[in-house]
Parts: C-alpha cells; structure tokens; sequence
C-alpha cells in the first residue's frame, strides 16, 4: 500500500467514528447476547454485528458530511477529514449511502425484517431528526437523537428473537436513557465552543445549572431499568448488584453536580463515570446471562 493510499484508509476509517462504533457494536452483542441465553448462534451474531455496524458507520460518515461546515468552527472537529479539505464532499456522501444500503440490506435479507426496520429507523432518526433538524434548532436534539443510539442493543436482541418484546424496550432504554447525561457531561466543558459553532445544545441556550438539573432524572431512570432486565430474568443477581451499585456511585455524582465548585473537573469525572458505568454493565450483562 502507497502513502498516498494509507492516508485516504485512515480517513475512510475516521469518518466512520471509529470509537463510537466499537461502543454500539458492544452494545448490539450484549443485546444478542442476552436474547441467545448462551446459545449462541454464530453465523447470525456476525451477520448481525456487520449489518448494524455498516448502518452505524454510514450514518456517521453522513453526519460528517453534514456537519463539515460547523465542524470548521469548532478546535475538536476542525481537524476533521472534510474540514480539512482531504476528501470531496460528494465522495464523502456517496461512501456514506453505500455503506448505509449494503449495512440495511445486510440486516433484512441475513438478519431478520425486524433488524432491518430497526437500522433504518435509527439511521432515519440520526441523520435527518437529529443531525439535519434538530441539532441546529432545538435543545431537544440530544435527547431525540438518543433513539438512533439505543438501537444497537435493541437490534442485537431482535435478531435472535424476531420481535420487540419486553426485552428489547428495557435494553432500548437503558441506552436512550444513558446517552444525554453522558453527552451534556462533554458539552459542559466544550460549551463555549458550541456557542461559538451555533449548536443550540442545552448548556448553551439554559445555561450549565439547567443542564446539570436535567441529567438527574435520566440518571436516576436507570435504576428501574437494569432492575427489570433482573426482574424480568434477562441476567442475574450479580448483574443486578454491580448495575445498582453503579447506578448509585453515578447519580450521587450528578446529584453533586448542583453544589460542584468546579464544574469542569466535575463534568470530567461525571464524564469518564458514564463511559465506564456503560461499559461495566454490559460486561456484567453478557458475563451473567441466565441461560435459557
């Protein structure tokens, strides 16, 4: 492979957003995983991860596109492939529709219809409700575009089991509820520089009490949802114990937010909690699966 070429992969790569695609993938296979019981159909999990990350990655590499403009006026993203002028827009597009068409099929014709529905409602909702719409117009933006981030476990579930039953809205929401605290956490420190780009997130246009108000509740709404992945006999008690345990360490430190003198080492840590809080629970939730 040319220099010339290694760098057009690296950014074929990036556009994708890479580190968020390994976290919906994990999230997709805890979802697989709880539905399987331990019996694990391998053929389908992979034809399931390829298809929902494809339709991910496509959806990403749409809202580069985007977003290239805005991306210029922000230090974290103006070093960005299109900001930087590294690729044609047009090219950046048609990778991100193809990416987008093979990933939708992918979850239709070797998954199940329901997957397939699935990806493209949450592909749907994340390029033209949040990326297009809402994103330059609402502080609602963060909390609806968090129905295309729950999806993935979602769409793990649905492909072992064929419907979306209770499993599939309790795993749904523990990710759309997961996802604004999460955000506006990162949107605290950099709320200057969402200011200045023109985005009308909730720290920018309430102000960063307000924002740190509204993330209790959602905070505090995951603790009903993990109880039911135990109640309804999804995982164990040792998913049961760890998931509650988290669940309180991050919503006292949200709860300290309001009094927090600092409030940019406050929305650090608050920030690396969620990150590790998703990461531990679904470790916790594939580890203790009941078997079927």
């Amino acid at each position: 492979m040319t220099r010339e070429a290694s760098f057009v992969l690296k950014d074929l790569i990036a556009l994708t957003k890479p580190r968020l695609l390994r976290l919906n993938m994990f999230a997709a296979l805890g979802g697989f995983w709880v539905a399987s019981k331990w019996d694990i159909d391998i053929a389908l999990m992979i034809w399931m991860l390829i298809g929902s990350t494809l339709t991910m990655a496509s959806a990403t590499v749409v809202n580069n596109y985007w977003d290239r403009e805005l991306d210029q006026k922000m230090e974290r993203t103006r070093n960005r492939t299109l900001p930087m002028g590294r690729m044609k827009p047009s090219a950046v597009l048609a990778y991100g529709l193809i990416l987008g068409i093979t990933g939708i099929a992918v979850l239709f014709l070797m998954v199940n219809p329901i997957t397939g529905w699935l990806g493209l409602l949450g592909w749907f909702v994340y390029i033209v409700i949040y990326t297009m719409w809402l994103k330059r117009t609402s502080t609602w933006s963060t909390s609806i575009g968090g129905i295309s981030g729950a999806m993935p476990p979602a769409i793990g579930y649905c492909a072992v089991t064929g419907e979306v039953d209770a499993g599939a809205w309790i795993l749904f929401a523990l990710l759309f509820l997961w996802q604004p605290a999460h955000f506006w956490s990162l949107a605290i420190r950099r709320v200057e520089e969402y200011r200045e780009a023109g985005f009308p997130l909730l720290p920018v246009v309430k102000g960063v009490k307000r924002t740190k108000l509204q993330m209790i509740p959602y905070v505090l709404l995951l603790l009903p949802s993990v109880v039911l992945l135990y109640w309804y006999g999804y995982a164990g008690i040792y998913f049961l114990i760890i998931s509650v345990v988290l669940s309180l360490v991050w919503l006292v430190h949200t709860l300290q937010g309001m009094k927090a003198k600092d409030t940019d080492k406050w929305a650090k840590v608050n920030f690396l909690i969620s990150v590790n809080y998703l990461m531990v629970v679904f470790i916790a939730m594939i580890a203790n699966t009941t078997s079927a």
